[in-house]
């Protein structure tokens, strides 16, 4: 099997596992689809703790309004008794004003970050340092998992505006905001392999050759935006540990060279009596006992 190891910019984001005779337009769809859903994961794991601390979001007409102002203006969240957490909620004022304070218990909060923890790890970019190959099955497991956590705290479901139901539900809005610059749509993403875009309507095998037992580094980006910039010969790490070799040699040879200079001062060529001592028959005495 072919791995991919596919990077956006210089970072790494997972291995995918493929053969050399796949067509690059199914290699370009998988690869695509697998980058947007751990996205889409982590967009629902940002949000499960001030779900877990904060409860459900407010509407929007209601959000960022202090209680006096949702007084003033005669507002109500019909979805604060509809959207009630397992257990009972527990009070806990968002001082932001997004969400509506009625947490979950420690014993569903539990729940939700245990749930959280496990599905960031199956997608995690840890997985390419572990050689594991992510899948859009592991995706989907990892997004099945929240579903079930969020169906277990909240039984009654969500209201339609949290910004978590809209992503189990396709529905999120990322106009304006920085996430929206990370996603790449099937249509407008590009796949570069040495400097070259990988071609649609071409096989692997036509950039990387027959061999089916290659690790090659891949970069996914979006149309337009020209070749990748090249990577360092070397990386960060193996950067700073050239330089601590070097540094540790030109210490090793300024020790060597000290100790040359004070050696030279008990050579024989250096001993301004030498010749005295030479017609006195007093040189090579040697000292000790008999």
């Amino acid at each position: 099997m072919v791995q991919l190891h596919v990077k956006r910019g210089e970072e790494s984001q997972f291995l995918f596992s493929t053969t050399v005779d796949v067509q690059l337009d199914a290699a370009i769809r998988q690869v695509t689809a697998i980058y947007n859903g751990r996205l889409k994961v982590e967009r629902i794991c940002s949000e499960i703790p001030e779900l877990a601390d904060h409860g459900v979001t407010l509407p929007p007409n209601m959000q960022g309004l202090t209680g006096e102002q949702i007084v003033e203006l005669n507002l109500r969240d019909e979805w604060e008794e509809k959207c009630e957490p397992s257990g009972g909620p527990v009070l806990r004022n968002d001082e932001i004003g997004r969400r509506n304070g009625h947490a979950p218990n420690d014993k569903m909060k539990e729940v939700l970050m245990r749930t959280m923890d496990e599905a960031k790890a199956l997608i995690s970019k840890k997985q390419v340092q572990a050689n594991v190959c992510v899948t859009m099955e592991m995706v989907k497991d990892a997004l099945d998992q929240l579903r079930g956590a969020v169906m277990i705290v909240y039984p009654m479901g969500l209201p339609p505006h949290d910004p978590i139901r809209m992503e189990f539900e396709e529905r999120e809005d990322l106009s304006g905001m920085q996430a929206s610059l990370q996603v790449i749509t099937e249509d407008e993403s590009q796949l570069w392999w040495a400097a070259k875009e990988m071609q649609r309507g071409k096989k692997l095998q036509d950039y990387v050759g027959k061999n089916d037992k290659t690790k090659i580094v891949v970069k996914i980006q979006k149309k337009g935006q020209g070749a990748p910039a090249r990577e360092p010969l070397v990386t960060e790490e193996q950067q700073k540990q050239m330089m601590m070799h070097c540094y540790r040699r030109q210490e090793e040879l300024k020790k060597l060279e000290e100790t040359d200079e004070d050696s030279s001062l008990d050579s024989n060529w250096s001993d301004r009596s030498a010749l005295k001592k030479q017609f006195q028959g007093l040189s090579n005495i040697k000292w000790g006992p008999r």
